[in-house]
């Protein structure tokens, strides 16, 4: 496998995916942006664009998990997801087990703006922005 310098991060929704971006070196991550899934279907197009924009290395999904590490009915949509990534875009792909990133999310925002700054498509990014980080911390 070629050496990794450049991920790209998922928050997994079904209603929203948020998107980060890392580098391993040095090791930092930035909020990109929410995606919308329209009627189940997702959107492709725009995560292709970044793609191309950022070219990554690698990317990153944030598996979600019960509290006591069981699946919901949303992991196995996420796992969904993370195989028709890498079935798409021939690159590897990494699952990262996500719990308490949307309320480490929420607790971020409200921190720098107050109720004002937790936005659903805010919150979806900076949630992917720590499934990055926490993937990058394991390397």
């Amino acid at each position: 496998m070629p050496e990794i310098k450049t991920v790209i991060g998922f928050d997994f929704g079904s209603k929203y995916i948020g998107v980060a971006v890392g580098q391993i070196s040095p090791s930092l991550a930035q909020p990109l942006t929410s995606l919308t899934v329209k009627n189940g279907e997702l959107p492709w197009e725009e995560i292709e664009q970044l793609l191309e924009i950022w070219s990554p290395d690698a990317l990153v999904v944030g598996i979600p998990l019960n509290m006591d590490g069981t699946k919901q009915s949303i992991t196995y949509l996420a796992q969904d997801f993370l195989m028709q990534l890498k079935n798409r875009f021939q690159l590897p792909v990494f699952p990262v087990d996500e719990r308490l990133t949307t309320v480490e999310a929420r607790s971020r925002l409200f921190a720098v703006g107050g109720y004002k700054a937790l936005k659903k498509k805010s919150i979806d990014s900076i949630a992917a922005q720590l499934i990055v980080e926490m993937w990058l911390e394991n390397q």
